[in-house]
Order: structure tokens, then C-alpha cells, then sequence
């Protein structure tokens, strides 16, 4: 097959078509043998990033924390936590990952901090109405003793969104907002001194080479001052916020005041510095959040939510090109995260749109489900813009979803009164090497910090790594032909005509992607030559729940 040279695109920035690979630091790689992911174990393998072909990785917070949410209850935005390592390690790694051509983006968790934040504790000794209090959200309660909670908001966890305190004085106080976990109060980002605390945060970390940010609940920041009941009944335990066309705490307009102040700051420093927001709203909503004077980037949830189905993944491919492209900002697909059951695993059930944490989804056909997983990735890389890759989908991870009762740490299990277990299947340590746990992850005889499955045997790094057809082995080819390919650099997409059932499209003159997500084999042009496909093409059929790159030219694919 003739290669090109690597094509460089010196007029775009790198985070337009950038692969950004997700680094959930718990579960990654452990230095020390504790049994927790740390930066030892990030920085000895920074190399299998370089080699799998990544422009950049994404790490999941890593300051101090008493991690009652994994990390996201954060007590110092500029240290580190102990048990990942130090500040100094944390400059060498990034330092050593330039080195590689591997750039850095954090973990920013704006909307809240831990209830041991010093902030916090400042809040508590200080009265009702103070300054201190004015970077939280406090509010008296309803009642003629204040003890019903300010409104009907529920917790993202769980149960109410209102905690009530206990005064200096000992007795019964305010309450404060928590829109998750009750140790992550809210912060009042109507508090000038809020405002300026993050933007020192920013720049203490884009001092130190930091190349950008993942926003943490970018979408909530901003709340109606007016605190407005949404209606719940009062047994709720979730807020069913799917249903609202405009609600008091998401998706607020306020926010995109913030975000214009933190571009400037992003833009006075050189390198193209990132911005890409986790943003759950309406797809007609998105392109408000990536202005050319906001934000660069915002997850693509309609794609990661999307059912392995023809239809819907056409009109979201459609949709997100279209709507994005009126400010002018590229799209991003993503097909996993820390937050959602594993896509090989929700591609091998009968609703392969489920990606909710259920104690209970139905069963799933493993095998089915990496075929599709396969089939999706080499479509999403396919896809103009940038793809965000989460820790393990490059050697075919599933969720696990018998980790026992006792091991789960996720609060969701607890605030749902063990109805959902939570987001523990999908942060299970990743396997390296080896025939038993910890499976390279951390040194010989060590205990992770989530049980690993015995599976995890076959598809350890190592075992795949240099076998034909594996999917570490599939990843890297498919990175490899994305950064030599000249026709994956640009942002065209043209549909091309195929029957129903049958993505195809052209992504430059000579080359092509065609996924086949109906129950027949569909035959290929013969004139056009197989780059890489996600599975076996045997006489020129494309086989269901398969993908294939072409590279030629010449006949129609109808």
C-alpha cells in the first residue's frame, strides 16, 4: 500500500484534529505498589502513548482530594495528592511528555470544591451574610425554623442538593447547595472573588507548560439567583432534567461570561492552549459554548449516547458538523469515559443506547459488542475534528459488572439506596502484562485498588501488543494512517451514496469510510484498495458491524 508523508496542517491549531488519550490516574498505572494509579506509573508509560500514536493526554484531577467522588472533591486546585505524588513529579511528567510530543491537558473542577477546602471550613466558622460565606451558595431554610431545605433541588448523586449545617454557636444553621455529593458544596460563581481565584488557577498551571483544560460541569456554574422549585415530588431522588427546555442550575446563560474571560487568558499564552468543555445540553445549545471567543472545544454526548444504528448515527454525525460549524468550532467524538459503562460493553446488548450506571442492564453478548466497538472506533477516527480516547478502549475493555458490593466506591451507590452501582465497571485498573492481578499494573503482589477480572489475561497490553489483529494492534494502525493520511487533516465529510444501513463517505478524493451496520455482507468497489478494517473482509464483502478504510479511486459505491 503506497504512504504518504505525515501531513502538517502548520495553519490549524493541534487540538482540531487532535486524538486526546483520557487518563483516569487511579486506575492508569501504579509506581509504588499501593495499589492506586500514580505519576511513577504515568511517566513509565509514556512511551506506549507515544508508540499507540496519541497528540495528547487528558488526566482525570490529581490534586489533594479526600477523594469522597474519585478526585472531583478537590482541597487545593495547586498541589498534588500524595497518594499520585508530588507537585515536582507532576512538572517532570509534563516536562517528559513535551519531550515525547505528547501534550498535557488537566482536569479543571470549577462548579464545586471539597467540603475540606479551606474555603469551606472558612464558611462554616464564619456567620450568615459574610464574605466567606458568599463564595458557596448558603441559604436560610423554609419553615418558621428554617428546617426545610431552601427549594426541591436534587443531588446528581441521589437525594436532596441542600445540606444543612450546624453554627458556631451549636446550633441548627444555614444550608448549603451540593448538586452532587454533599462533601462538593457549590461555588457562588456570582462572587467576584471566585471568579479571580480560578483565573489564578488557570495561570498557575499554564505556567508550568500545562496545554490545556477539560472543564468539570461546564455547564452549571451560573444558577437562576432566584433558586426557583422545579417540581419534584418529594420521594424523588433524581431530578429528571432531560425533560426541561430551560432549568435554574444547567446551562445557565451566565456562564459564557466566565468562559470569555478564561479565553483571554488562554490566548495570552503561546502554543495554542485548550479549552473543551463537559457541557450536557442540547445539541442547538452547544455552539454557544465554543464561540470564537469562548471556548475551543465541547464533547460530543449526542455521538457517545447514540445507538449502534444507522439512522441515528448519520443524524448525529450531521448535526454536530452542522451546528458546530456555524461558530466555526470542530467537532469531537468520543465513545467512552469515566463516567459511562464501556462502549464494548454497551454495543453488545439489545439497547446499545443505554449508558446509564443500571444495577440490572440485560445481558450482554461480549463478543458481538467488541465487533461493534471495533467497527465505531475506526469510524469515530475516520470522523473530521478531534477524538478523545478513554484509558483501555484500545485493547477492548468491557465494563465490569461484577466488582462486589463491598468494593464499590463510586457515592452513587449509596445515595441511590444501592439501586445503581455506580461508575466503578468502567475505572477497573487497567491489565499491562501478565497471568493474574495486578496484571502489570502496579508491582508484583500489590492489590488495586478495584478488583480486575481473571479475563483480563487475554488482553493484557502485552499480549496484544505486535498480534495481528488485535485491537491495541488496531488502534495504533488506525492513529498511525490518521496522522499520515493528508485527507484525515482536513474537515470536509461528503456522504456518499450507499443503501440504507451503509455509512459511506468521502473524507478527501481518494480516500474513504464505509461502516456496515446492516445484517447483510456489502460488497466493496473493486477498484479501491483496503487501508484498514476493524475485522476480516473475506471476497470483497464487507461483514455486518464492521468498518473499513479505502484508499484509490475510481468506482461509485452503490
Amino acid at each position: 500500500m503506497p504512504r504518504t508523508r505525515i501531513h502538517q496542517n502548520t495553519a490549524a491549531p493541534w487540538w482540531r484534529t487532535a486524538v486526546v488519550y483520557q487518563v483516569y490516574i487511579r486506575s492508569f498505572a501504579d509506581g509504588n505498589g499501593d495499589g492506586i494509579g500514580d505519576i511513577a506509573g504515568l511517566r513509565a508509560r509514556l512511551p506506549y502513548l507515544r508508540e499507540l500514536g496519541v497528540d495528547a493526554v487528558w488526566i482525570n484531577p490529581w490534586y489533594p482530594s479526600p477523594m469522597a467522588d474519585g478526585g472531583y472533591d478537590v482541597a487545593d486546585y495547586r498541589g498534588i495528592d500524595p497518594s499520585f505524588g508530588t507537585l515536582a513529579e507532576a512538572e517532570e511528567m509534563i516536562a517528559e511528555a513535551h519531550a515525547l510530543g505528547v501534550r498535557v491537558v488537566l482536569d479543571i473542577v470549577p462548579n464545586h470544591t471539597s467540603d475540606q477546602h479551606r474555603w469551606f471550613a472558612e464558611a462554616l466558622e464564619a456567620p450568615p451574610g459574610s464574605p466567606e460565606r458568599d463564595r458557596y451558595v448558603f441559604r436560610d431554610g423554609r419553615g418558621p425554623d428554617g428546617s426545610l431545605p431552601p427549594n426541591d433541588w436534587r443531588s446528581r448523586f441521589g437525594g436532596r442538593a441542600w445540606t444543612r449545617v450546624t453554627e458556631p454557636d451549636g446550633t441548627p444553621g444555614q444550608w448549603y447547595l451540593h448538586l452532587f455529593a454533599p462533601e462538593q458544596p457549590d461555588l457562588n460563581w456570582a462572587s467576584r472573588e471566585v471568579r479571580a481565584e480560578f483565573e489564578s488557577i488557570l495561570r498557575f498551571w499554564f505556567d508550568r507548560g500545562v496545554d490545556g483544560f477539560r472543564i468539570d460541569v461546564a455547564h452549571g456554574l451560573a444558577k437562576d439567583p432566584a433558586l426557583p422549585d422545579l417540581g419534584l415530588p418529594e420521594e424523588a431522588l433524581f431530578d429528571d432534567d432531560r425533560r426541561r427546555e430551560e432549568h435554574p442550575h444547567w446551562d445557565q446563560d451566565g456562564v459564557h461570561e466566565i468562559y470569555q474571560t478564561w479565553r483571554k487568558i488562554a490566548d495570552s499564552y503561546a502554543g495554542d492552549r485548550l479549552f473543551v468543555a463537559e457541557a450536557h445540553v442540547r445539541d442547538q445549545r452547544l455552539p454557544l459554548y465554543v464561540r470564537q471567543d469562548e471556548l475551543h472545544q465541547a464533547f460530543n454526548f449526542s455521538f457517545l449516547k447514540a445507538a449502534w444504528a444507522y439512522d441515528e448515527l448519520r443524524s448525529v454525525i450531521d448535526r454536530s458538523i452542522s451546528a458546530l460549524g456555524t461558530v466555526g468550532a470542530p467537532s469531537t467524538w468520543v465513545l467512552s469515559n469515566h463516567d459511562v459503562p464501556r462502549h464494548a460493553t454497551r454495543y453488545g446488548r439489545g439497547s446499545t443506547r443505554t449508558v446509564e450506571h443500571d444495577v440490572d442492564a440485560g445481558p450482554c453478548d461480549r463478543e458481538l459488542g467488541l465487533r461493534r466497538a471495533r467497527a465505531a472506533a475506526l469510524l469515530m477516527l475516520s470522523l473530521p475534528g478531534s477524538a478523545y480516547l478513554y484509558q483501555g478502549e484500545e485493547l477492548g475493555l468491557w465494563e465490569v459488572e461484577d466488582l462486589p458490593e463491598e468494593s464499590l466506591r463510586d457515592p452513587t451507590w449509596e445515595r441511590s439506596r444501592h439501586t445503581v452501582r455506580g461508575r466503578d465497571g468502567c475505572r477497573v485498573p487497567l491489565p499491562w502484562s501478565g497471568l493474574d492481578s495486578p496484571f502489570g499494573f502496579g508491582p508484583k503482589g500489590s492489590k488495586p485498588w478495584l478488583p480486575q477480572p481473571a479475563a483480563f489475561e487475554k488482553v493484557t497490553a502485552s499480549a496484544q501488543s505486535g498480534m495481528p489483529g488485535s485491537t491495541l494492534e488496531l488502534y495504533r494502525a488506525a492513529l498511525r494512517l490518521r496522522q499520515e493520511q493528508p485527507g484525515f487533516r482536513g474537515e470536509s465529510l461528503r456522504w456518499l451514496d450507499a443503501p440504507k444501513g451503509v455509512l459511506a463517505f468521502e473524507r478527501s478524493p481518494f480516500l474513504r469510510c464505509v461502516v456496515n451496520l446492516s445484517q447483510e455482507p456489502f460488497p466493496l468497489p473493486r477498484n479501491w484498495g483496503v487501508l484498514l478494517a476493524s475485522d476480516r473482509i473475506l471476497g470483497g464483502m464487507l461483514p455486518p458491524d464492521t468498518t473499513v478504510w479505502l484508499w484509490g479511486g475510481g468506482a461509485a459505491l452503490a
